[in-house]
């Protein structure tokens, strides 16, 4: 479909708005509206353009994520990759704010890290060398 332009943002469940947002500002996002409407959303943005809607409906907060931490393997969307310049400085940065790193690892296009939000949801920074470095293997 060549309407599509872009990604307009990312819909994410949380349990709490305030952790939520505190967790997220670590990562460079910045509240912009919120919380409105029936289902409750805020709005935090990154300067990158990335945004990101709390969507503040979740019954309570989660100690596993369904997608990614049982057995079962069910459909749906599992994390966002986030692209990055330097994987040494963002878990750097990541120690500075006592995130954990809960994966990091190479691959033919690059190199990627793994963090969780206070809701067992998976971010991954991804330092992307590209398509073409699949060329030389």
């Amino acid at each position: 479909m060549k309407a599509i332009t872009r990604v307009n943002h990312i819909g994410i469940r949380v349990s709490d708005f305030e952790t939520s947002r505190d967790f997220y500002a670590k990562l460079g996002f910045e509240y912009v509206a919120g919380p409105t409407g029936p289902e409750p959303v805020a709005i935090v943005e990154h300067p990158s353009g990335i945004n990101i809607n709390f969507i503040l409906n979740a019954n309570q907060p989660e100690t596993s994520n369904i997608l990614m931490d049982v057995t079962e393997k069910h459909t749906g969307y599992t994390h966002v990759a986030l692209e990055i310049t330097d994987a040494v400085s963002v878990i750097e940065e990541l120690q500075t704010h006592g995130i954990e790193l809960t994966g990091d690892m190479m691959h033919p296009t690059g190199r990627s890290i793994f963090i969780r939000d206070p809701d067992r949801n998976v971010v991954e920074f991804c330092e992307y060398k590209g398509l073409d470095s699949l060329k030389n293997r």
